[in-house]
């Protein structure tokens, strides 16, 4: 008797369970599958109430893994909050949240205390962000595009801290706040590149320790992302309904020119040697910050960035080191910055400062400078022979999350292919904004 070919398709389609299990298996957390990450949390979720996590290194980097991973995921899951930074509020907030309400055992504390402080992890992620990204550009491309950014991104700032300052004083705001701690925040390049060097240096300067300026300071960049996106969304509305104020993607009204910038880097395959050379290079860039510290009292680690630009415009590193930079700098930058976030927010982030910060005054003051960055874009960009609406579009990204609000930023105004121009505005513009920001608080304190 032959099989009923209709009744073994059914038996081999596969059932509801099967259906339900087969996507769990196709799910990540931080590029680990969820069902081994769900095993890892509770490992180290039992190892942590029983107070048994080792006080070490070790410990303290499962604790903040775990919760990077778990909550850098959710933020970009959830809608709405996934569109303006959502991983960077959970990672800083949450773990606030759950210390203020004491769900941390001391001991859980203790060890991430000794990762984030006594190892100090916090210099380590900052100087593979900084140098890695820097080292890693293309340079006829930050070569070209400081040029061409330059004037908009000086105006724009211009404007921006005036405007910040003109609002904030409406608000009774004093302008030292003002500038230092929302204006600087808000165009200092993000989380990694900005806000973690910029505490660095306001330490160094202030004399706390950096991480009690994360809470000062991360709201403001925060609250920037989210009205930069919303200018990207509300500049694409309006190229769409004005064709000859936009380039649909193109910057500059000049094919030549846009061809440049339209350039990719070659994928390049990561030689495990050439990090290691490169992760060397960049702790011999931090020593060398510091160094320089001691003849011209300026803070190492903005140092450190303009030796690294310095470096980059000269040539003066090879090639392969470069790359072995920028290797580190893309490894840290996906792996350990969430991670970070967590420690910074279980330690040094009180909920109660936090919610101190914000007020309807404080947002509208926010938005004020991104708004001014974004409009002076806008109405420099004829005379620049640029499109209006794109030329917007790279300033604001100057008020965003670094490549993370790059990339909210573009994609809220469906314009992927300013990256180069976005990453000018990003990296240098905060780069040098941190730089300067630091020069002028030292001059006045």
């Amino acid at each position: 008797m032959k099989d009923n070919p209709l009744s073994s398709s059914a038996d081999a389609s596969p059932t509801g369970g099967q259906l339900f299990f087969s996507r769990l298996h196709g799910l990540e957390v931080g590029a680990v599958p969820l069902l081994l990450f769900i095993g890892i949390a509770s490992i180290v979720t039992i190892s942590a109430i029983a107070g048994l996590l080792p006080k070490n290194m070790i410990g303290g980097l499962a604790v903040i893994m775990t919760l990077g991973f778990a909550f850098a995921k959710i933020g970009r899951m959830l809608p709405v909050l996934k569109d303006v930074g959502g991983p960077a509020i959970l990672c800083l907030m949450v773990p606030s949240v759950l210390v203020y309400f004491g769900l941390f055992e001391a001991h859980t504390l203790a060890t991430v205390h000794l990762l984030m402080k006594e190892a100090n992890l916090l210099y380590f992620v900052i100087a593979c962000l900084v140098v890695g990204s820097i080292l890693g550009m293309n340079r006829v491309i930050l070569i070209q595009g400081m040029i061409r950014m330059f004037v908009p991104l000086v105006t724009g700032t211009v404007i921006s801290v005036l405007s910040g300052l003109l609002v904030g004083t409406l608000f009774d705001y004093s302008p030292y706040h003002t500038f230092f701690f929302i204006i600087v925040p808000i165009i200092a390049g993000g989380i990694g590149e900005g806000i973690l060097p910029l505490s660095l240096a306001y330490s160094a300067i202030l004399g706390q320790t950096p991480d009690v300026y994360v809470a000062q300071l991360a709201p403001a960049a925060v609250v920037g992302n989210i009205f930069a996106i919303i200018c990207a969304g509300v500049l694409a509305r309006i190229g769409m309904r004005r064709p000859s104020l936009t380039g649909n993607g193109m910057l500059i009204r000049s094919d030549e020119d846009n061809c440049v910038f339209a350039q990719t880097q070659e994928a390049q395959r990561t030689d495990f040697q050439l990090m290691g050379g490169g992760l060397l290079m960049i702790c011999t860039f931090f020593i060398v910050g510091g160094l320089f510290e001691k003849l011209v009292h300026i803070p190492g680690p903005v140092l450190m960035i303009l030796i690294a630009v310095l470096c980059k415009y000269a040539q003066v590193i090879p090639k392969s080191m470069e790359q072995g930079a920028s290797s580190c700098y893309k490894f840290v930058s996906a792996v350990l910055v969430w991670p970070l976030m967590i420690g910074l927010g279980m330690l040094y982030v009180p909920l109660e400062s936090v919610v101190a910060v914000f007020s309807v005054g404080y947002v509208i003051v926010c938005g004020s400078i991104v708004i001014a960055m974004a409009l002076s874009g806008y109405l420099i960009a004829t005379k620049l022979n640029m499109y209006p609406v794109e030329a917007a579009i790279v300033t604001s990204c100057h008020s965003g999350l670094g490549g993370t609000g790059d990339v909210a930023i573009l994609s809220a105004s469906n314009r992927m292919a300013l990256m180069p121009f976005a990453q000018i505005a990003t990296r240098i513009g905060g780069a040098s904004t941190v730089i300067a920001a630091t020069l002028l608080l030292s001059w006045i304190v």
